[in-house]
């Protein structure tokens, strides 16, 4: 299979970025990393290597910010720690992790690259930067580690893999609906203007696209948990809600699937549930 790959630097609103993509025939991926008042957020892929190492070269960053440990975001942590001397930033939770040899699936190493082992530090709370003062905020779900940024002097959050979009129609199957949830309300209590996505790129009026996502979301749970009020099971509320089957299912041989989306909902529904006596 013959993987296609293509990249996009450019500039919005003094953020400097570049998009990296892999595509085979109709099925693409893509992922950013953001260079900001000398702070490289993400690193883009392994499999990318070739677009971010001179993006990386060329950047004017003394710091990395990663906001989870997915390797389409770490992918070229190592090559920053051979080349650069600056430190580099992660979840305590997933520092040991990624200091040993990769571990996941194939559809994976596929797409993003084999990502080597590196070493970071543990993430703060708060940051500086050149001309700004930056909050850490907890935003889990997607993955259990994930971290947002905001700057607190330009109102820019980067939200890492929060939003990606509005609509959730597949999830993969570690993640949590509930939690996103939450993540969304966490971040909308800060005064913040624009969104920085790690696959969207730039939202136009980004709160209102993270509202959107919550809101959707929100009723997306009552759904489901209406349905399986009724009796219907899993699989048929996924047929009901989510009848499409998306490519990357296929792909990732049920990692990414709708059905965890439902399931997750299930799943933590019942260990919340009062119990009856």
């Amino acid at each position: 299979m013959f993987l296609k790959k293509r990249s996009t630097f450019g500039e919005k609103n003094g953020v400097t970025y570049l998009n990296g993509k892999v595509q085979i025939q109709n099925f693409s991926l893509n992922v950013y990393s953001y260079v900001v008042d000398g702070v490289l957020i993400d690193t883009g892929s392994q499999s990318l290597h070739k677009y971010f190492e001179p993006f990386i070269d060329e950047a004017d960053f003394d710091q990395v910010m990663m906001t989870h440990y997915h390797e389409d975001h770490t992918g070229c942590a190592s090559y920053i720690e051979k080349t650069k001397k600056v430190p580099m930033y992660l979840n305590e939770k997933t520092i040991e992790y990624c200091t040993q040899k990769a571990d996941y699936p194939f559809y994976r190493q596929f797409f993003w690259g084999r990502r080597k082992p590196f070493h970071a530090l543990d993430m703060p709370e708060t940051f500086t930067s050149r001309n700004s003062a930056w909050e850490v905020i907890d935003t889990p779900g997607h993955a259990f580690d994930h971290k947002a940024f905001l700057n607190m002097n330009t109102g820019q959050l980067f939200t890492g893999d929060l939003f990606v979009n509005e609509r959730t129609k597949v999830i993969l199957k570690e993640e949590n609906i509930l939690t996103i949830i939450q993540s969304l309300e966490r971040v909308l209590k800060y005064d913040f203007q624009e969104v920085f996505c790690s696959h969207a790129g730039f939202v136009e009026d980004g709160r209102a696209a993270l509202m959107q996502k919550r809101d959707y979301l929100r009723s997306l749970v009552q759904e489901v948990l209406d349905l399986h009020e009724k009796g219907d099971s899993a699989d048929m509320i996924r047929n009901k809600l989510f009848p499409k089957k998306y490519p990357i299912i296929k792909f990732s041989s049920g990692e990414w699937d709708s059905l965890h989306i439902i399931t997750s909902i299930l799943n933590e529904h019942s260990r919340t549930k009062p119990k009856v006596y």
